[in-house]
């Protein structure tokens, strides 16, 4: 999808607030512990190539979902090492080895297949993925593990890492983490030979449980400025928000008592009001849920009125504004500000899906 350049809906991506949440959460771990910034679906929403290429001379490496990810950071001349952490189709293998991608795998049937396959892995760089408790994907027998590790070795392939994922480190409960944490340990103590890193830590581990991070922090959310828990815990330090979102207003228009706005005829104005319309919609990622939710327009808030349509939103403004007057959906107006957090909130979600689901055709702006 093409982003729309050419409407005044635009996302504003602050590169130097990426960077210093980064040194926020580094400075607080032991020096040696690498920082792998975690920019799959394109970065949180905030841009995978250009999040990538602010970042690279102060990580360790990057993490992507799919091969495809990686791909188009290797093509965006990305030098740094690359790690894949879903599973990925063995077909797609021999990319990984021709662009120099680490490979996640995550059970022996899978590599089973992929060294039953006429090609050749020399070389090829592997982090075995450990369930202990996430239930996705991922080794749960150190039997298991220890024969991939010695098919992958006597492939010629590079065990470069293993690790898993904490499913409640985000939470003020630590028993399922403790229990997770114990078993990965009692894995990693039981390996026929030791990786060249070994890490479990994403971002509210690397917050709350900072002792127990190993060799390297996978770093996601926390880079954007979002915490991690949501409201449930309370960061250790600040975090600057790396994402703005504004608008204009495209029209405006005084309607009479007991007019209608929006499918459904859901809202009605109780007396004259001056109705402002957005040129963003659900199809941008501000989700039909939004309606009575707000905006800033000249530093006051003003509520989303009638149902968010596929390209266009209406709001109640105080007065007549003129055609062009900013709107913020995302950021601060004086005193005044919405967070993704405040999104979060209203929607009953976490914080980094909204800016998940920020679309492709909201054109993104970047600056130092």
């Amino acid at each position: 999808m093409n982003s729309a350049w050419h409407r005044p809906t635009v996302a504003v991506i602050t590169l130097e607030n990426i960077k210093y949440n980064l040194r926020q959460v580094m400075n607080r771990l032991p020096e040696k512990t690498q920082a792998w910034a975690v920019v799959k679906a394109n970065a949180y929403g905030h841009g995978a190539v250009e999040v990538a290429r602010a970042l690279q001379d102060d990580v360790a490496g990057f993490c992507l979902s799919n091969i495809d990810e990686a791909i188009e950071l290797r093509e965006a001349g990305i030098t740094s090492p690359l790690l894949v952490l879903g599973v990925m189709p063995t077909e797609s293998v021999l990319l990984a080895l021709e662009y120099n991608i680490a490979v996640t795998v995550a059970s022996q049937e899978w590599l089973d297949k992929l060294l039953a396959s006429d090609s050749r892995f020399a070389g090829l760089k592997v982090h075995l993925k450990v369930d202990t408790g996430m239930g996705r994907i991922g080794f749960r027998d150190s039997r298991e593990i220890t024969l991939a590790v010695e098919n992958l070795l006597e492939a010629g392939m590079v065990f470069s890492g293993i690790f898993t994922h904490f499913a409640t480190a985000d939470e003020k409960d630590n028993h399922q983490f403790q229990k997770q944490l114990h078993l990965f340990e009692e894995i990693v103590a039981k390996l026929p030979q030791q990786p060249t890193i070994v890490h479990a830590s994403n971002s509210a581990t690397a917050i709350w449980h900072e002792d127990t991070v190993f060799d390297a922090v996978r770093l996601g959310d926390i880079l954007y400025g979002l915490n991690p828990s949501g409201t449930t815990l309370e960061l250790p330090f600040e975090l600057k928000p790396a994402l703005g979102l504004t608008s204009e207003l495209i029209h405006v228009k005084k309607v009479p008592i007991g007019a209608t706005v929006g499918y459904g005829a859901t809202y009605q104005t109780s007396a004259q009001e001056w109705i402002g319309t957005l040129p963003i919609g659900y199809a941008d990622g501000l989700t039909r849920d939004m309606q009575g939710f707000r905006v800033l327009v000249d530093g006051q808030f003003c509520e989303i009125v009638g149902r968010v349509s596929m390209d266009q939103t209406t709001v109640r403004l105080p007065k007549y504004y003129p055609l062009g007057t900013r709107v913020t959906l995302l950021g601060s107006e004086g005193d005044r500000q919405i967070s993704v957090q405040d999104w979060a909130d209203y929607r009953g979600t976490i914080n980094y899906e909204v800016t998940c689901l920020l679309s492709d055709r909201i054109a993104r702006r970047y600056k130092d």
